[in-house]
């Protein structure tokens, strides 16, 4: 099977599974990108091993998943259960543990399991914020805009993808990314803004210029992200972060874009609402 109908297929089969856990409701979101989280997780500290570092997994874990597990309960079963203080202490458990793992680079592993929280988890957080919005004092779903967002972000990819393959000669970003090419950006900027104009006509939440504002954003701080994730894997010597998406290599080859461009999302509509 080539590496281009696998991409296809996973593509298909990953799709699926992201659209079907956002329309189901809201909890079926939040779990599946709590195992985003973890999943990418574990693959950054395995990466992070590769440069002889050593995060402490299970702290980082546990922070990925306070802050995830009680919207979770909250939306599943109706339970409040308030871990914010955790998420103040859990930051400093990992310089004391620390102390204990009699490590010759204890800055550099603190760094890596904060950086791995800050990289993967907080991102996708803020990419489930992006779809509540406050209605006459109450938090309410918004499953049309972060399809609205995801289609945006996967249109811009592919676009990219396609026509990089067939159009492909100039070099965005030699140094970090020979393949990225400039014809690429603008196939994928293209498609992205056909997307997002046909998405306006029927995910009314926002306006055409919202969706259009948001469209540049994903555009330019995607890209970006896929060149940071590059940048990570050019200093180690690796193609691809992991193997558990074939034909896309791991969960951060597959969602870079999403890590870079979630925060400055969210932080536009913090903005403009």
């Amino acid at each position: 099977m080539s590496n281009l109908t696998q991409r296809i297929i996973t593509g298909i089969i990953g799709v699926s599974i992201m659209i079907g856990a956002i329309l189901f409701s809201e909890y079926t979101l939040l779990l599946l990108l709590l195992l985003i989280s973890v999943l990418g997780l574990l693959e950054f500290y395995r990466l992070c091993e590769n440069d002889s570092i050593q995060p402490q997994k299970a702290i980082g874990i546990l922070t990925a998943a306070v802050l995830f597990v009680p919207l979770i309960l909250s939306s599943l079963l109706s339970i409040h259960l308030n871990l914010v203080p955790l998420l103040i202490i859990l930051p400093y458990l990992i310089f004391i543990r620390e102390l204990y793992t009699k490590s010759t680079k204890p800055f550099t592993n603190i760094a890596y399991t904060l950086l791995g929280v800050i990289y993967i988890s907080v991102p996708l957080f803020l990419f489930y914020l992006t779809s509540v919005n406050n209605d006459a004092g109450n938090d309410t779903y918004h499953p049309k805009i972060i399809l609205g967002y995801l289609f945006i972000l996967w249109a811009s990819d592919t676009g990219a993808y396609f026509a990089g393959r067939s159009l492909g000669r100039h070099k965005l970003f030699e140094r970090i990314s020979p393949k990225k090419t400039w014809e690429g950006s603008v196939g994928g900027t293209i498609l992205a803004f056909l997307v997002a104009f046909i998405i306006s006509k029927y995910y009314v939440d926002l306006s055409l210029k919202d969706w259009l504002v948001i469209t540049v954003i994903i555009v330019v701080t995607g890209t970006l992200g896929d060149l940071v994730e590059s940048l990570f894997k050019r200093s180690i010597h690796i193609k691809d972060s992991g193997e558990i998406l074939p034909g896309h290599g791991g969960i951060l080859d597959r969602f870079d874009a999403l890590f870079i461009s979630a925060p400055f999302v969210f932080f536009y509509f913090l903005m403009s609402r």
